[in-house]
């Protein structure tokens, strides 16, 4: 049986309903949409380029919570409040990840959550060898040893 794993990051903001800031299940991670969200302050920083920036410092973040880092990421959506922004958005993606970029899907939406210009989320997969507990980084082998 696959068990899920939630991943939670205090360098990300705390999840504003009822989800989590990302999942794991084996060595998949599903990360959950952030926006433009100082996690200091819980205030959506101003302006697009801003808000892009935080954004990809706050998957970042959870993605080295859950034992990766963006290179790991191999699927984004990105939703935006206006396409107008999207050439300043891809320059901005493209200095937080290093090729091959990750496959991505990206949309202009009607509104986001908070007011935010820009939010993504994304699939990573962690690479071999990262077994162990993603909060801390220590196996669990004593553990799944016991009673043997």
């Amino acid at each position: 049986m696959t068990t899920r794993q939630t991943i939670q990051s205090p360098d990300a903001p705390a999840a504003i309903g009822p989800y989590s800031q990302a999942i794991r299940v084996g060595s998949i991670v599903y990360l959950s949409g952030q926006i433009g969200l100082d996690p200091r302050t819980g205030q959506l920083v101003e302006g697009l380029e801003a808000q892009a920036h935080q954004v990809f410092k706050n998957l970042r973040a959870v993605a080295v919570a859950a034992g990766g880092t963006l290179d790991d990421i191999v699927k984004v959506s990105l939703l935006m409040l206006d396409l107008g922004g999207f050439t300043k958005v891809n320059e901005i993606m493209a200095s937080y990840f290093k090729t091959p970029y990750p496959a991505r899907m990206t949309y202009q939406v009607a509104g986001l959550p908070r007011g935010a210009l820009v939010e993504v989320e994304g699939t990573l997969v962690l690479p071999a060898g990262a077994d162990g507990d993603p909060q801390t980084g220590w196996r669990e082998t004593f553990d799944q040893t016991k009673g043997q």
